[in-house]
């Protein structure tokens, strides 16, 4: 009797078991998400991108018509009877004749090549639209990560705000009842902790209403962001790509290819027929054949020619145009990102650092209940370290939507889409 060697489970490992891995998947579901980086947000929206099976389908759409256009014309056959019914001799069935046909459609001129060329360049034009969709796809993401950005930073400030004015209204509740202020005072405290505390909720709430926009786009309920790509800005190494200029190169192309056809076109193709004829009367046969060739082929394809012969010369100015338009615009975003980060150097250099010196001086003044501080010069030093803060925000929200517009223009983020959509 062979001997199994399988150790049997006892109850108490089995328990321990399922402990260890409920244990187990507890840490792991407990383990807080990593803050996400700008990449790692468009790394998630490019897998997430429902737009993706429309951009497929229309590429496979442009492939199946390319398979199509590789058909050529397709032989006929065919069956005329002649003579089976009419008056005097040809009444009876006995007269009657039938022919049975091979016909076939022969294509000259390179028709069938011109064809296969335009479905190619179809394609190639349809891969590059649905790159520059999905493209367009990721500035979208980008643009929300920035407005998601500034609208936690503008939250942030808010929030500080908010805490000062608190305590600013404690500490002149304090020296109004030592009498070291009006009673006015301690009113004015209340109404800026009253706006503050407006701006915080507002602010909360943009930032929320934001933050679900960026979520939305990956298809998540909430995200968290790293500020770190926000806060402490770069100039980014340039990239070489020109992706909308591509798609006019492709259009240029295909309109090359449309001219070919519509001159292929213009060569007529001939019609060769061969079949076997049956004469009722006297059950003989015969063979026929027989042939046709359309007439005016030239003429009748001028305008289609003259009109594909236009379009390729619009495409080609417009890539000119594109060009042109597309450096002055790299140019200006360029130039603005760089002045953007000379006035933030320059702000955190200079205006920064002796506004927040100014309120830590009338504070110390204030805090010691003299009455050559009073509640204005505090709140009014506390308003100009805000304002450079929001200055600030100001500042790389604008330098960071000028960098997904730029990132749009050079194609930054095209190793980011599915390589079946870039091939």
């Amino acid at each position: 009797m062979p001997i199994s060697y399988r150790a049997a489970r006892s109850p108490r490992s089995t328990a321990i078991a399922i402990f260890g891995g409920f244990l187990l998947l507890c840490l792991t579901a407990s383990a807080p998400a990593e803050p996400l980086k700008l990449n790692d947000v468009l790394l998630r929206a490019a897998g997430a991108d429902m737009t993706a099976p429309v951009r497929t389908a229309a590429v496979g759409a442009a492939e199946a018509a390319l398979r199509q256009a590789r058909i050529g014309p397709q032989p006929t056959i065919g069956v005329d009877l002649e003579d089976f019914a009419g008056s005097g001799p040809y009444s009876p069935a006995r007269r009657a004749q039938s022919t049975f046909y091979y016909e076939q459609r022969w294509e000259r001129g390179g028709k069938r090549d011109a064809r296969t060329a335009v479905a190619r360049s179809e394609v190639g034009l349809t891969r590059q639209r649905a790159m520059l969709r999905a493209l367009d796809m990721l500035s979208e993401v980008q643009i929300a990560w920035v407005e998601a950005q500034a609208a936690e930073a503008m939250a942030r400030i808010a929030d500080e705000r908010l805490q000062l004015a608190r305590r600013l209204e404690a500490e002149t509740g304090r020296r109004v009842s030592r009498a070291l202020d009006p009673l006015f005072s301690a009113e004015r405290a209340r109404a800026a902790t009253a706006l503050a505390r407006v701006d915080h909720e507002r602010a909360t709430a943009a930032s929320r209403a934001a933050h679900a926009v960026l979520a939305a786009y990956l298809q998540i309920a909430a995200v968290d962001l790293d500020a770190a790509d926000f806060v402490a800005p770069a100039l980014a190494a340039p990239v070489d790509r020109a992706p909308d200029l591509a798609l006019l190169e492709a259009e240029k192309d295909a309109a090359e290819q449309k001219v070919d056809l519509e001159k292929a076109q213009a060569r007529t193709d001939p019609t060769v027929r061969a079949g076997v004829r049956h004469f009722g009367q006297g059950n003989d046969v015969a063979v026929i054949v027989g042939g046709s060739i359309p007439l005016g082929g030239q003429r009748a394809s001028r305008g289609n020619i003259e009109r594909a012969e236009a379009e390729r010369r619009a495409a080609e100015a417009e890539i000119a145009v594109a060009t042109a338009k597309r450096q002055r615009e790299i140019d200006r975003l360029t130039a603005d990102r760089a002045a953007i980060l000379r006035q933030i150097a320059g702000a955190d250099a200079e205006v920064t650092p002796r506004a927040e010196r100014a309120v830590r001086l009338v504070r110390d003044g204030f805090n010691r209940g003299g009455t050559a501080f009073t509640f204005l010069e505090v709140a009014e030093a506390q308003r100009a370290v805000i304002d450079a803060r929001l200055r600030r925000i100001d500042l790389l929200r604008s330098y960071h939507l000028d960098g997904a517009r730029l990132d749009r223009l050079t194609g930054r983020h095209l190793p980011l889409i599915p390589s079946e959509e870039t091939r």
